[in-house]
């Protein structure tokens, strides 16, 4: 069978996206179980059609699996990002504008996109102040799950730093080598995410968010989650307050701790 952008359009309606707002999206291409008409654009074209020329998109275009410890050499321009072949289709789109992070860019296009990315080079952490994860929340952004679950949810990753959970950062500071789109290259320096072999459970935020706070859907045969960041930032807080580890699972059995 096949998906149109149309059909894509209108399941994108019925899950509650609006016109001008400010939407972060986790994608699994595949997870929409249909032959999607036009591809990947036609995704992001329906993406854009639904949140109009008020409204921001934004896709993660994490780069932590190539650009590593042993090397630590990023294009802003050239990088692929390791997570999935529909945000990497959306990072090269013209007008895409990319934020400045050796391993947890992100990408965005629309209204505020230059806002949101412009001092994440300025972060010495993966998803500190300047991220366009935590900016998300200052602009009352929302998150959307297309059909990959809750674990991959880099947004929980800022509400750890705002926590300062013990297992996230690698003590051990990198130097990197940023080539810009005009080919000069600057030095900075960032911490890794260590986690030291937990098994990250951001689907446990089913259990501290209350039914408002999120909606439930399908996007083609893909399960979908909506969920707003105030809630998601201040509900997780909270619950990490009482029990840091809320959000880890220890390694499993004979999974060697790195």
């Amino acid at each position: 069978m096949i998906l149109t952008k149309e059909a894509i359009v209108r399941d994108f309606l019925n899950m509650g996206l609006w016109r001008g707002e400010v939407l972060l999206v986790h994608s699994s291409m595949s997870s929409l179980g249909f032959f999607v008409e036009g591809g990947y654009d036609a995704v992001i074209d329906a993406f854009l059609e639904v949140l109009g020329d008020t409204g921001t998109l934004l896709f993660p275009a994490l780069s932590y699996a190539t650009v590593t410890r042993e090397f630590p050499v990023f294009s802003l321009k050239g990088t692929p990002c390791c997570i999935g072949k529909l945000p990497e289709a959306f990072r090269k789109r013209p007008g895409v504008i990319r934020s400045l992070h050796p391993t947890h860019s992100v990408c965005a296009v629309g209204r505020l996109a230059k806002e949101i990315t412009m001092n994440h080079g300025m972060d010495t952490t993966p998803v500190g102040p300047n991220s366009p994860f935590r900016r998300l929340y200052e602009f009352g952004g929302r998150i959307l799950m297309l059909g990959c679950g809750l674990r991959p949810n880099t947004f929980m990753h800022g509400v750890e730093e705002i926590a300062e959970v013990p297992y996230l950062l690698s003590p051990l500071p990198v130097e990197y080598e940023c080539i810009l789109p005009d080919g000069s290259k600057i030095k900075t320096t960032h911490l890794r995410h260590g986690f030291n072999g937990l098994i990250q459970r951001y689907d446990r935020v089913l259990n501290i968010l209350e039914p408002g706070d999120f909606v439930e859907g399908y996007v083609g045969k893909a399960h979908c989650y909506l969920l707003d960041t105030k809630p998601l930032m201040e509900k997780s807080l909270l619950k990490l307050k009482d029990d840091p580890f809320y959000f880890v699972d220890p390694p499993k059995e004979n999974q060697a701790i790195k």
